[in-house]
């Protein structure tokens, strides 16, 4: 397999070197990846089956931003100016390691968030349901979360607990949140590897979703945040509902 997944998926990273390569699926079209799946609630994950010259027809850009340091394996997604218990990990673990981030991005905006695990298509989809820790406040809140300033970021569970001091966490992270410029990846302590990556949403404010890549074991290939600028796995504005 060769595109733009293979340059920005897994070239990068040590972790990922350490995985040994499985056979490629073959996926002739977004569709046929979409459909080899449950309904994956999502029309733009076929954008992982585009080859290079696809995305750019479609005006989508991929870009590595760094790797995120996955300790526990246990991942959190979260608007990071939301505090305390409203950030629960996914409950679906991955293998503990440094696994790039790669944001997608059409019509100058951030369309969505990915962190790759290894190597390869993924041949079937899951939606990345969150722990449920306490009871839920409103129907879907184990099944997306909510953004409120704009930006969303991931995290290792560890970064939760780093900090004796929660009120000391929530600053940090706020003062972090509040000063990117689009995109960044930060470390809370100085010489320790644990990091958080933070990014625009798409359009702003919103409930977003996320998907679990997975390969024929079903061990997962990556996790996608969709922030809901593509449509269908396109980027060209004439496939984009009027700005909100």
């Amino acid at each position: 397999m060769s595109g733009w997944l293979e340059r920005f998926g897994f070239a990068l990273g040590r972790a990922l070197r350490a995985f040994r390569p499985t056979a490629s699926v073959a996926i002739a079209s977004p569709a046929k990846s979409i459909e080899s799946g449950p309904p994956p609630e999502s029309s733009n994950l076929g954008v992982f089956a585009l080859s290079d010259a696809e995305m750019a027809e479609r005006k989508v850009s991929a870009i590595t931003i760094g790797e995120l340091e996955l300790p526990t394996g246990e991942i959190v997604a979260c608007d990071p100016l939301i505090t305390g218990l409203s950030r629960p990990a996914f409950s679906r673990k991955v293998k503990p390691g440094r696994y790039p981030v790669i944001l997608l991005q059409a019509q100058g905006r951030i369309a969505a968030a990915v962190l790759r695990f290894g190597p390869g298509l993924p041949i079937r989809w899951e939606l990345a349901t969150f722990v449920p820790d306490r009871p839920p406040v409103y129907k879907s809140e184990f099944l997306e979360f909510i953004v409120d300033d704009a930006v969303a970021s991931f995290m290792d569970k560890s970064v939760l607990t780093l900090m004796s001091d929660q009120q000391e966490l929530d600053d940090y992270l706020a003062d972090v949140a509040c000063t990117i410029d689009r995109f960044c990846i930060d470390s809370p302590i100085e010489g320790n590897p644990i990091n958080v990556a933070m990014f625009d949403t798409g359009y702003g404010d919103g409930s977003y979703r996320s998907f679990w890549g997975l390969d024929a074991a079903g061990e997962p290939l990556l996790l996608m945040t969709d922030f809901e600028v593509l449509e269908n796995a396109d980027g060209r504005e004439n496939n984009q509902a009027a700005d909100g």
